[in-house]
């Protein structure tokens, strides 16, 4: 067996797409995720489960019904399961989601938006 640690901001170099994860590891269920965003993304929620989100580079303002919750640098929020939310980056943030295999990024809402699940790098 080969033991290599993961790079992630050399993952981060594989793709110039925004509002698309990609996959980097599996934890038991779950899938490490990392994507580039930019601009504003859909109103949605997850109804079966929580979403969490880390900033590895930028800012990252989620919006919710009644408020926004800021993020920058280094620091991570979790989204309860159900409730709607809507990610806006004014410029390029870099960002990790944990989050079981299979999770839609348009949660409950069919887009054009909605990334291919599976996809590794």
């Amino acid at each position: 067996m080969e033991y290599q640690p993961i790079n992630i901001q050399e993952k981060f170099y594989k793709f110039s797409s925004h509002w698309f994860p990609k996959i980097i590891a599996q934890v038991n269920d779950y899938h490490i995720k990392i994507a580039k965003v930019q601009g504003e993304f859909v109103w949605h929620s997850h109804p079966e489960t929580d979403e969490m989100f880390f900033v590895v580079e930028g800012e990252l303002d989620i919006l919710f019904r009644d408020g926004v919750v800021t993020l920058h640098t280094g620091e991570m929020y979790v989204v309860p399961k159900g409730v709607e939310h809507k990610p806006v980056a004014a410029s390029e943030c870099h960002i990790m989601l944990i989050e079981p295999a299979g999770t839609v990024n348009t949660g409950d809402q069919v887009e054009e938006e909605a990334a291919t699940t599976g996809v590794w790098i």
